[in-house]
């Protein structure tokens, strides 16, 4: 059976198994659409949580920049864990104990404030299309990979797919969906690892195997690695190249805004009761730590791999020859993803090698000159596509890359589908039943989310044809967004009484403007090419990338709501009872709409 043959049958059998469930959960009341009826299990909550935030970022892209990136890059795994953290203590159990749908609901009663909703929701939808950009971005990808297609082609596939459950299940549907292919994406992204991490280092823990020894020469895997790279001209593996501060901003602002997301929110409104929250968080944080210790293995690992293919005499001798690329088998997994147009290489030189170098190195470009080199042969590898290939590119067998096409798939369509729910909530709840027609029928409200979740897909299936980045690049600069409009909100919320509307308003506001024109200045207006006047190699404010500044925002937003609430009328006393209530551990309000 052919490789394209397998891969389907991966895909399709989980694809029924996604739609089966879909169809079996169909939500039949606005309770099941935003909140699966609030009787989801604490452990089954964590593993959909899991899947809702393992995205296309986690599990395709992320290793990529590890990969690449090596050390600095950490942040993504120290940030986007640490969330966790924020979000079980700080904000899980207290928005469950408010017993609402939505956390522009409880932002707009806290608050008590229609105009504060109102800038919640707006908040909310930008974060999540930026993020859900990323996730359609990791779509194409897989799907054009997979099913051998154009990555354009792959997008729109996936943007059916995506709607034939998510508007039909609601959180109900997408709930027992995103448990399934938590079990789907685990198994495809560990399996793949023990199996490589058997090949170097004859240890099938791949997080221990990272630091032991590389079996093939004996050296420690990480001083190997760090030696390979260093003689190509690349930035050792294991050691900080990046400024501390933008680093430290980076993580901050991954953290932050973990416990700002909407999207992740919601999946605390799911359960019974308040204790079933701060429990639902823990269980996501070890479904989670499964693939995050794995994946600064598998970046490592794999970029030895490529290096070794592409060096196959070491870095002393000859590089791999185009016609060996073009008849060893071994080398086949390299013309099949030079298809999707996210992998290049080019003979400039007329020699009949490959080399593959940094061209922009000192050391290099005197090496490169003395050998007749004429630049960096391998001339695109994009990161997205690392974690995808890396069974091929380490010889794997069939089925397991057939199990990696259906684990990438899942980890990109769980997290759409948890985003464009919240963005749908957002409308149909928070503007129409809550702002423009509160009478709304149940039937008419269930009716307006499925139209602004098709409508959501259809906006990001577009602008995720053209994105600002990689996946993990633009997921990023999503939870800048959420970091610095939508967390302030909450912590001020439920831990001070002094916050009132106008000051609340006042910083959501000054912080989404200033981190989204930062943003835009960097990564372009509205992410159209070539409008940037900066970019992240050389910031606006010194060291500070655009991917950092979230938590910068977060700063303006908690300082502007302080000193205009401080300007303006006190908080009611009945909103400082209802805060100070929320605090309290016992208890939990059924959903409310008002």
């Amino acid at each position: 059976m052919d490789q394209f043959t397998i891969n389907l049958l991966f895909v399709g059998a989980s694809f029924a198994l996604y739609i089966g469930i879909a169809i079996w959960a169909r939500a039949g009341s606005t309770s099941e659409f935003y909140a699966a009826g609030r009787g989801v299990h604490p452990v089954m909550n964590g593993m959909a949580t899991a899947a809702d935030w393992m995205s296309a970022a986690s599990f395709i892209s992320m290793a990529g920049l590890l990969a690449f990136g090596g050390y600095d890059t950490s942040a993504y795994l120290m940030g986007w864990t640490g969330g966790y953290v924020l979000l079980a203590l700080l904000l899980a159990p207290y928005l469950r104990k408010f017993g609402k749908f939505t956390v522009s609901e409880f932002i707009g009663d806290r608050f008590y404030s229609k105009t504060a909703r109102l800038v919640a929701v707006i908040c909310l939808i930008i974060a999540s299309v930026t993020y859900v950009i990323g996730q359609m971005t990791g779509v194409g990808v897989a799907f054009g990979r997979f099913l051998e297609v154009s990555n354009t082609t792959g997008l729109l596939i996936g943007a059916v797919v995506v709607f034939a459950y998510a508007v039909f299940g609601g959180m109900k549907g997408v709930t027992y969906t995103q448990v399934a292919q938590y079990v789907v994406l685990i198994f495809a992204y560990t399996i793949p690892a023990i199996f490589i991490s058997l090949q170097l280092t004859g240890n099938p823990v791949p997080a221990l195997g990272l630091f032991g020894d590389h079996a093939a020469s004996g050296e420690p895997l990480l001083a190997k690695l760090d030696q390979i790279v260093h003689d190509l001209g690349f930035a050792e593996y294991t050691i900080q190249q990046g400024n501390t501060l933008n680093m430290l901003l980076f993580t901050l602002s991954l953290m932050i805004g973990t416990a700002g997301l909407p999207h992740v929110i919601m999946r605390f409104f799911t359960v019974p009761r308040v204790a079933d929250a701060r429990w639902s968080a823990g269980w996501a944080l070890v479904f989670i730590a499964l693939l995050y210790l794995t994946a600064p293995a598998v970046g490592a690992m794999a970029r030895l791999n490529i290096t070794d293919m592409m060096w196959p005499n070491g870095t002393d001798g000859d590089a791999v020859s185009v016609e060996e690329i073009e008849t060893d088998p071994k080398y086949a997994w390299m013309e099949t993803w030079r298809k999707t147009n996210m992998l290049g290489w080019e003979d400039k030189n007329g020699d009949g090698l490959i080399q593959y170098y940094n061209d922009a190195s000192p050391e290099m470009q005197a090496r490169a000159e003395a050998a007749g080199w004429k630049g960096n042969e391998l001339t695109k590898f994009n990161r997205d596509i690392l974690v995808l290939a890396n069974p091929e590119i380490a010889n794997l067998p069939s089925w397991v890359i057939g199990l990696v096409a259906a684990g990438g798939l899942a980890a990109a369509l769980s997290t759409a589908a948890g985003l464009l729910l919240a963005i749908s909530s957002a409308v149909s709840h928070d503007l129409m039943k809550g702002q423009f027609t509160p009478n709304i029928s149940e039937k008419g409200e269930l009716l307006s989310a499925r139209i602004a979740m098709a409508v959501a897909i259809v906006v990001a299936t577009w602008l995720g044809l053209n994105p600002p980045g990689f996946a993990a690049q633009t997921v990023a600069l999503a939870f800048g967004l959420a970091a610095a409009s939508i967390f302030p909100a909450l912590m001020m919320g439920i831990f001070s009484t002094r916050i009132n509307n106008v000051g609340a308003v006042a910083g959501m506001v000054t912080g989404l403007v200033v981190t989204l024109v930062y943003i835009f200045l960097h990564k372009g207006w509205f992410f159209v090419p070539g409008t940037n006047s900066f970019t992240d190699a050389d910031p606006l404010l010194g060291p500070i990338k655009s991917t950092s500044f979230g938590a910068v925002g977060a700063l303006i937003n908690f300082v502007v709501a302080y000193a205009v609430s401080g300007m303006t009328k006190e908080t009611p006393q009945e909103i400082k009872d209802l805060v100070e209530s929320v605090r309290i551990p016992r208890g939990a309000g059924a959903a409310q709409d008002h």
